[in-house]
């Protein structure tokens, strides 16, 4: 048997063959949660597998429908209604903090995707299911490390930085100053800070050239009046 047939099998609609589709689209999917959960996201394993899984039956289940001739059954709805619905899935998983960082976007752009992938291996168009899910490692490991490299050598950053209320924001703002930044905006965080008597500050700077962000983070860190700071 060549891989053709292999593969026109799998495409079939035959019990066996939609059997190994849901499968595939199972393992996949709970790859895909696998690098979540070892990154720290909020949905892991379990989660992705679900959904890539949920996907593959309902387009399975589409597709069997296609076939009922008597039901009339409109053969794009019930995808339609799975784009919906991980639409809203993702939605819950995006968290807006006190520090006005965006957390959760990155999972639920996944599992939205993950969705779509379940969706072509539930129809059976193989090639776009794979080549989806080596897209989305490729663009979960390798385009977020290219993504962590630039952002952290722009020329602007984003602090949450916890210093006294007491004049330690003078001080800060002329030691921003001093090495030649320029501070675009500062507004006062929502967030609790970690001492009562400090005030969390979130600083959007403008560098006088390229710097590491972790160098400069540290250099904050050195600062004797300064209690926390982080990039945001």
């Amino acid at each position: 048997m060549t891989l053709h047939d292999v593969l026109m099998f799998l495409q079939g609609t035959n019990d066996i063959a939609v059997a190994i589709r849901l499968v595939m689209a199972t393992i996949f999917g709970g790859l895909v949660g696998w690098e979540r959960i070892v990154t720290h996201h909020n949905a892991g394993i379990k989660t992705f597998a679900l959904v890539s899984l949920g996907s593959a039956v309902a387009t399975v289940l589409n597709i069997y429908l296609a076939y009922l001739p008597e039901l009339g059954a409109d053969v794009s709805r019930i995808p339609a209604g799975v784009v919906s619905g991980i639409g809203f899935l993702g939605a819950g998983t995006i968290l807006v903090t006190g520090k006005k960082q965006i957390k959760g976007l990155s999972t639920a752009a996944t599992l939205w995707v993950t969705a779509c992938m379940g969706m072509a291996i539930g129809a059976g168009y193989l090639t776009a299911g794979i080549l989806a899910f080596l897209l989305i490692v490729f663009a979960n490991v390798i385009l977020l490390r290219i993504s962590d490299r630039v952002e952290n050598n722009s020329k602007y950053m984003s602090i949450y930085i916890e210093v006294p209320k007491n004049r330690g924001v003078n001080k800060l703002t002329n030691a921003i100053n001093e090495q030649g930044f320029s501070i675009m905006s500062m507004e006062k965080s929502k967030e609790k800070p970690l001492q009562s008597s400090d005030a969390g500050l979130i600083i959007d700077i403008a560098l006088d050239k390229k710097r590491s962000h972790q160098e400069l983070i540290s250099m904050f860190n050195n600062l004797d009046y300064v209690n926390y700071v982080e990039e945001v």
